[in-house]
């Protein structure tokens, strides 16, 4: 007799049904707490569940996961696939539901990634969190030199630049004269827009309170950006002990080098029998196109969504792969942009989605890229 359970999670609770197919039902409320999700445990080994499932409910999902690991099979599965019917909802309806969805197999899990693949998402998704405090500190830093009329951003090319970043430490440290401020400027800057301009856009009025704002958000980005570099560190290091040979395979790929094909790996994983066709691997990563017509009219073409790291990531290896020349995607690129004059950002997207398919193939059957145009 088959028996699934399901399983209604929330940040402070559990609620759990396990249904026989005679129709009986067991339905009682776990806290979250690890001696509570010890008795969860024992509650559906104890009446012979064969197969649980819950919803990816934000992160509360994953120490359930990690406490019931091993004791039946798990289906982690996305709330917009079983979404309750209408009326008179409550916590132990949708877990009833939930129970009965997997008793009729109309659900199916998600792509819960190995152990080693989710050490590896956590480096590699706080890499991208520490990007954007990066950048976010970085503006606002910014924003105090432009308060004190200091406007050497607008004459460098990011904020990142070594030159920026040399003014700002000599800032930090007191010193606020301009002919000495101009010497930690490159001298291709100083060529190109004048020594007179440099000294005047160096030039403002620094207070002691600046100074220590300027001192202090400039610690705060050596300590990100040391942080960012350990997690890349330890995700290279990681991929190179596990997937050293898929982790090569992806840099012959024109645009993708070590950080990029980390990044990948980590949340696409190596083994592609999760993904049976380059299709859905594209639809799971959010790049497949949507396709969405009524009555003859195209509503919608924009793409899907999906994984937003992995997205991200090859949206970044297609700018790379379509500037590299005598490859088959800066050929398309071309193509596609130049003769066709199709817009650049949606082409971009092509390319990453062809990326990704070469990827699947590469992972899927051990082979290394070759490009299109060495073939016989």
């Amino acid at each position: 007799m088959q028996i699934t359970c399901g399983l209604d999670v929330h940040k402070d609770s559990v609620f759990c049904c396990i249904l026989c197919e005679n129709g009986e039902k067991k339905e009682k409320k776990f806290g979250v707490l690890s001696p509570e999700l010890d008795e969860l445990r024992s509650f559906i080994i104890e009446n012979g569940v064969v197969e649980t499932a819950m919803e990816s409910t934000s992160i509360y999902w994953i120490p359930v996961w990690n406490a019931l690991d091993g004791a039946c099979k798990l289906l982690l599965v996305n709330p917009y696939f079983i979404k309750q019917l209408p009326g008179r909802k409550s916590d132990v309806r949708d877990a009833a539901w939930i129970a009965e969805c997997v008793m009729k197999n109309l659900i199916r899990g998600s792509f819960v990634p190995e152990a080693t693949i989710q050490k590896m998402r956590q480096y590699n998704r706080r890499s991208f969190d520490l990007t954007h405090e990066i950048t976010h500190k970085l503006t606002k830093l910014d924003s105090i030199l432009q308060k004190c009329n200091i406007r050497l951003s607008n004459y460098v090319s990011t904020l990142d630049s070594k030159s920026y970043r040399d003014v700002v430490r000599m800032l930090s440290e007191g010193e606020t004269n301009p002919k000495k401020l101009i010497d930690c400027v490159h001298t291709r800057t100083i060529n190109r827009h004048g020594r007179k301009v440099l000294i005047a856009a160096l030039t403002g009025i620094v207070t002691d309170v600046d100074i220590d704002m300027i001192r202090q958000l400039k610690e705060e980005l050596e300590i990100a950006l040391k942080h960012k570099e350990e997690c890349q560190e330890k995700l290279s290091a990681i991929c190179m002990e596990h997937f050293s040979d898929d982790f090569e395979r992806l840099q012959t790929i024109p645009g993708v080098k070590r950080l990029s094909a980390a990044s990948i790996l980590a949340e696409i994983g190596a083994d592609m029998r999760q993904f049976p066709t380059p299709g859905a691997l594209v639809a799971w990563c959010g790049l497949a196109p949507r396709n969405e017509e009524s009555a003859g009219k195209i509503k919608r073409r924009n793409i899907t969504h999906g994984n937003r790291y992995a997205r991200k990531t090859m949206i970044e290896c297609a700018w790379g792969a379509s500037r590299k020349q005598d490859c088959f995607f800066y050929r398309f690129n071309h193509n596609q942009v130049m003769v066709r004059h199709k817009n650049t950002m949606k082409v971009r997207v092509a390319v990453a989605r062809k990326m990704l398919c070469v990827m699947w193939h590469l992972l899927a059957e051990k082979t290394v890229y070759i490009d299109y145009s060495m073939q016989s």
